[in-house]
């Protein structure tokens, strides 16, 4: 029998990061939508969730948006692929993060508590996972035009 690697659970099956989409939603202005999360963890976050299989990563963008503020979007670019080990305390999870825009009132809806719109300056407390560097790294690419850089972890 051939040994297990690192990757491998007991049950035979492999350990692989489960992945998500993310959503930074531009409405008029320089407002953005954060959803208030019902479940833990707790605290404010980018409207997001997990990829169903078969779906696409823009497709699960597109669809958490819709569930968890009403907001349909388009998406308008990719800011980047967020994958420390540790940036969901419940698993291993790696998000893609796009940048889109949206029209209309959003409603808090799915799995979101409430839902907000904001400006970099006032920002609600706590944000959840690691939204707060992805944050930074979206409000820094307006600022610059600039993509981030890969985040080593």
């Amino acid at each position: 029998m051939a040994k297990k690697t690192a990757h491998e659970s007991k049950t035979g099956g492999f350990r692989n990061p489960a992945p998500t989409a993310d959503t930074i939603i531009e409405l008029t202005g320089d407002e953005i939508v954060l959803i208030e999360r019902k479940y833990e963890p707790a605290g404010w976050a980018i409207p997001g969730g997990f990829i169903d299989y078969g779906e696409s990563a823009e497709a699960a963008a597109r669809r958490e948006a819709r569930e968890e503020t009403g907001l349909e979007v388009t998406l308008t670019g990719l800011l980047g692929v967020y994958s420390a080990p540790e940036r969901d305390p419940r698993r291993h999870t790696l998000t893609v993060v796009y940048v889109a825009t949206a029209a209309g009132k959003p409603v808090a809806a799915d799995d979101a508590r409430d839902v907000g719109t904001f400006k970099r300056d006032n920002l609600p407390s706590p944000i959840a996972f690691d939204h707060d560097e992805i944050l930074a790294d979206y409000f820094r690419y307006k600022d610059t035009g600039r993509l981030p850089k890969p985040h080593e972890s």
